[in-house]
């Protein structure tokens, strides 16, 4: 698909997602809405796709909703909401979607920005980083675009109030040490760092990686230890009975790298 707002690179069964609005520091506008709910809207159909890898172009991963636009175009119904149902069902695809999100961040990733790199499942940051909730700053709750959610399970509660709280900046070293990313590079090798947890995620079975992401997200919400058992099982025994699991046991045994399907 050709959308507006955002890039689709297919590099394999890896679309490199880019945020395209360089020259509004990838702010979200009306119809950044549209392109992004339609993208991930259309993934959990599309079996060719086994991770996405989001990024933003310019100086900026993406600086939050485009205030200057706002109002210029009537928006969705969205259960009633109007645009901010809208841009919420947004991070809920990103969530249902079966494919793993790697956010790559580099300069300012604000607001809407921020929730979506917290909506990913992996992020890299450039040096150059910083991220917040920048919604208080502008006289409304922190609470939003699922940041309540994502933010205290990465970084525990007293950070995440702190980060809502003040609307204050992480930087990448802080962000490191916190775990709210995984990894902090140069921002000129973003895009080597990403290609490499790629590589590594692309030697597991296709199977077993939609697994993973689905049982980590029901895990972290289990009312309990045998809630989170009771769905590995399931998984692992759906797994088992996969050609990618015959495979993967032949090769582990012959000791040869995995052929697997898609």
């Amino acid at each position: 698909m050709t959308y507006e707002t955002i890039a689709i690179e297919a590099r394999g069964p890896v679309d490199w997602l880019t945020f395209n609005r360089p020259e509004a520091l990838n702010s979200i506008n009306n119809q950044m809405v549209a392109d992004l709910s339609d993208y991930f809207g259309r993934l959990p159909h599309a079996q060719g796709t086994r991770i996405v890898v989001m990024r933003g172009a310019g100086r900026a991963f993406c600086a939050g909703l485009d205030i200057k636009a706002q109002g210029s175009e009537p928006a969705p119904f969205a259960g009633g909401f109007g645009f901010q149902g809208w841009l919420a069902d947004v991070y809920v695809k990103m969530r249902r979607c079966p494919q793993p999100i790697i956010s790559l961040i580099h300069g300012a990733a604000c607001g809407g920005g921020f929730a979506f790199a917290l909506a990913s499942d992996i992020r890299i940051a450039g040096e150059s980083a910083k991220l917040n909730a920048a919604f208080i700053k502008l006289g409304l709750s922190s609470c939003d675009m699922g940041t309540s959610y994502f933010l205290p399970r990465l970084v525990g509660a007293s950070l995440a109030a702190e980060l809502m709280m003040t609307g204050r900046f992480i930087h990448a070293p802080r962000a490191l040490a916190t775990g709210l990313v995984s990894q902090v590079v140069p921002d000129a090798e973003l895009e080597t760092a990403g290609e490499a947890l790629v590589a590594e995620m692309l030697a597991t079975s296709p199977i077993g990686l939609r697994m993973t992401k689905e049982g980590l997200n029901f895990a972290i919400d289990a009312p309990s230890l045998e809630a989170a058992i009771a769905l590995e099982n399931r998984n692992q025994l759906m797994c088992a009975a996969s050609d990618d699991f015959k495979e993967g046991l032949a090769a582990f045994l012959e000791k040869r790298a995995p052929n697997y399907g898609a």
